[in-house]
Order: C-alpha cells, then structure tokens, then sequence
C-alpha cells in the first residue's frame, strides 16, 4: 500500500459529520479511500453524520457512523475497536473534536474548566494513545488544534490552554509511534467560518478577529475557510507521512496586533 495517497486506506475522523470534519470525510472519500468511519457526538448531529455519510458511499467508500463522547479512555477505545469492525483496519485518525468557550478567566467557572479541558485535552490525549494500540503500521495520526497556540486573543484562557498541552503529546507520540512507521502532526487553523466559530461571538468580537487576520480580504467572508484547511490534511497523512512531530499553524495571516 503507498503512503503517498489516499487510495485503499481506511480513515477515522472524530467529530466528522460537519464543519471542517464533514468536508475532510467527504474530500478523502472523494479522494479515493477505502472507507472512512464518520464520528459524532450525540443526536443532534446524528443527520449530519448521516448526510456525509451518504456523500461518503457516492463517492465509493463504505461509511460507518460511530457515535460517542470521547473525554474517558474507554470510550476512545470503543470508538477504535468499533471503527475497525466496521471497516476492518484503520490506516489513518484524524481528530477535529473541540469545544470553544469564550469567557475571561475571572468570570470562568471550575465546572467550565473542567468540561473544556475534558473535551480539547484529555480527550485528545486518549485520543493519540487509543491510535498508537490500533494504528496500522505506517499509518497517520493528525489533530486538529487551534491557531491560538501561536497568536492570542482575549477571552479563550480554556479554549486556547486546553489545547495547547496536544502540542506536546503530538510530540511524545511522534517520538513513541515512529519505530512503527506512524506519523503524528496537528494543524491550528484559525477562526474558521463555520458554526463553530460564530457561536460564541458577536459582531464586535467577529469584526475584531477580522481585523486580527491580515489576509482576511482574501477570504469568502474574512475567517479561515475550511476548504482552504483539508487540503493540507490531505497532505500531511499522505505526501507528508515524513513530516512527524509538527504543529503547522493555517491562519491567514492571523497575528498579535
């Protein structure tokens, strides 16, 4: 099997039933693999699994929808074991689970450090063990971050803090998973214009992250456009299998002005 395309490769993608995970599952079915297992949170997004998972199939892979909260270990390991029962092996994990809150620190609550740091860290951290046990030898394991990890903005002390220490365990893991082949990256796009951007904004708050974005007039409406992100997650799990260890930032020009 080569490690440069999509072709024939299994893929399971947390949180890939819309936004950015959608259009990742539908691009690598289209793409030319074998099958790719579409995970979801609850029911509310249950028709949009089963939306992408139709565009999955027409495109010719097998689609399987695995639903789940991933933030204990057992359950990401259900959601491995379930994903190679329903395709048979899995080449390649992609992780775009995440929840934002935008809130200053002195009004945060401890519940709300809690449920934040269980989504964007600890779940993304059995997230990358679970892979390193089911992986297939010279497979690819991606996570999506945030462009916070290099620019910063008032508000985000648990969005952004949550997923910072996936910076470190994408290198560990790089470092521990390589002797198999296995390559271990995250990408940190910026404010991205999808409805998980917008829900926790304003228009002043959403003007301002324009303004913070140089490239935002190159832009459909001034934020990271997902169609620009899942052709560099295209590549890093296939032309860029070298690349292992790297958080690549997308974020148009995204700065600390």
């Amino acid at each position: 099997m080569s490690r440069t395309c999509i072709e024939g490769k299994n893929i399971l993608i947390t949180g890939g039933a819309k936004n950015l995970g959608g259009l990742i599952s539908r691009d690598l079915a289209e793409r030319g693999a074998k099958g790719v297992a579409i995970h979801h949170h609850g029911d509310n997004s249950r028709n949009d699994a089963e939306a992408t998972a139709k565009a999955v199939e027409a495109a010719g892979a097998k689609a399987a929808i695995l639903k789940g909260d991933l933030t204990t270990d057992a359950a990401n390991a259900k959601l491995f074991e379930d994903a190679k029962a329903g395709l048979g092996s899995i080449d390649i994990a992609i992780n775009t689970v995440g929840q934002v809150l935008r809130k200053p620190i002195a009004e945060t609550s401890e519940e709300e450090f809690d449920q934040m740091s269980a989504v964007n860290n600890k779940s993304a951290y059995f997230f990358i063990k679970q892979a390193g046990k089911h992986l297939e030898d010279e497979g690819a394991l991606l996570t999506i971050v945030t462009s916070l990890l290099g620019a910063f903005a008032p508000g985000y002390s648990t969005y952004g803090g949550g997923k910072a220490p996936v910076e470190h365990y994408t290198r560990a893991a790089a470092k521990e998973f390589g002797e198999r082949g296995i390559s271990v990256n995250a990408i940190g796009p910026g404010p991205m214009d999808t409805p998980f951007f917008y829900g926790q904004e304003n228009d002043d708050t959403i003007a301002f992250h324009k303004m913070m974005t140089a490239l935002s007039d190159y832009s459909t409406k001034g934020l990271t456009d997902i169609e620009d992100i899942a052709p560099w997650v295209r590549f890093i799990v296939t032309e860029g299998w070298w690349m292992t260890g790297q958080t690549i930032l997308i974020n148009g020009g995204y700065t600390t002005k």
